[in-house]
């Protein structure tokens, strides 16, 4: 498997919520990122109504400085506790599509700089790896440290 930057670019994507200070929220996202990306990430703001008719605002980025964006598996892999590596461990394949790993963390423990795994109102994160199999994103995010 060549090792020539793997990662095409990376999306990120989470809804701010009426009760939620989109400054916070934007800074949440930025956390999850090497501090070399952080300053690149410009997020694009949608206004959006939901179900009650609550105002939302969708901001979303794209990262494309393809040689920076393995740093992100290797921050990924570093701030990950055990027990989040263990549980994707073993629902790799539900993350993995068309060439893309799906990951969702927790906004609230972002704040703070933490990385965590949610399924509840989370930042939603693409990585889209070019020209790459299944198994060689596996592979990859083990190099990384992002599996066990």
């Amino acid at each position: 498997m060549s090792s020539k930057l793997p990662i095409g670019y990376i999306d990120i994507r989470v809804s701010v919520h009426a009760t939620e200070d989109a400054g916070k929220v934007e800074v949440a996202a930025k956390n999850l990122f090497p501090a070399e990306l952080q300053e690149t990430l410009i997020f694009q703001k949608t206004k959006l109504t939901g179900h009650h008719s609550n105002p939302i605002i969708l901001l979303t980025a794209k990262l494309m400085e393809r040689k920076l964006l393995p740093l992100v598996l290797k921050k990924f892999g570093a701030d990950l506790n055990t027990l989040d590596k263990e549980q994707l461990n073993q629902d790799i394949k539900l993350h993995l599509e068309k060439g893309n790993l799906y990951l969702r963390f927790d906004k609230q423990a972002a704040v703070l700089g933490v990385l965590k795994f949610t399924q509840n109102d989370p930042l939603h994160i693409k990585i889209h790896f070019k020209n790459r199999t299944a198994e060689e994103i596996i592979e990859l995010a083990k190099q990384s440290g992002l599996l066990p």
